[in-house]
């Protein structure tokens, strides 16, 4: 039987995605763009998932351009890729304010160790987006930005979620980053699937570290309160 690893780890060797998308969106698919994201995400989930238990599903909207669009981890920047990870990207030097936020909750939790041990960070959609902003910087996009994404990716979405189950995922309980447009598309899709038997919403780390700064400590108790109750 494969390890919950090996499971990840062949998820991303083989994610892809070439169907078209809408004029100026990007995809961005570190698996395939940098060779050596593949030997680090194969390093973290040989640490952290070598192992047959079953963990509860936390889901986020789709990989950032400075988290897991480039590292290939979710909401784990290059900084948190090495200092709580003790993984390296050679060359890759990235902040993101999301992954600060869910190392510090981490911590608050008991460690990667402990945490990694209970729950498989996600995505709704595991790749990201990109388009170009104001001042013709590429900038990150969501999969529900624009009607004719979501169209186009809603069958990866499902597929991909559906293969994400089987790594060995309880059911029961299953946990949203974004508790706004990314639980309602979740919602949906779950009344038709019926991947959870709950979906429990919880503030994504991206909104609280840009509006909600000064309440961090408050979210991250709310995040950990929500864990509780898998126990």
């Amino acid at each position: 039987m494969s390890t919950f690893a090996e499971k990840v780890i062949s998820f991303c060797r083989e994610l892809d995605f070439q169907d078209p998308l809408p004029q100026g969106i990007k995809i961005m698919n570190p698996f395939r763009d940098n060779p050596e994201v593949l030997p680090v995400v194969t390093g973290f989930y040989s640490r952290f998932y070598s192992d047959n238990r079953k963990r509860h599903m936390i889901l986020g909207i789709n990989p950032g351009r400075f988290g897991a669009g480039v590292t290939g981890i979710p909401f784990t920047d290059s900084v948190r890729l090495t200092e709580k990870c003790g993984l390296a990207i050679e060359g890759l030097k990235t902040h993101e304010t999301s992954s600060v936020f869910v190392y510090e909750m981490i911590d608050e939790y008991g460690g990667p160790e402990k945490f990694y041990n209970d729950f498989f960070i996600g995505a709704v959609c595991p790749l990201g987006f990109t388009r170009k902003g104001k001042n013709g910087k590429e900038v990150n996009y969501n999969y529900y930005d624009d009607r004719k994404l979501t169209d186009s990716v809603y069958g990866f979405i499902v597929e991909s979620l559906n293969i994400q189950i089987g790594f060995g995922i309880e059911r029961n309980i299953c946990f949203c980053l974004g508790s706004g447009k990314n639980f309602r598309f979740l919602s949906m899709l779950n009344e038709t699937m019926h991947y959870f038997d709950k979906i429990i919403p919880l503030e994504h780390p991206r909104f609280i570290m840009q509006y909600r700064t000064k309440r961090k400590k408050e979210y991250i108790k709310n995040y950990l309160d929500g864990f509780s109750l898998i126990q």
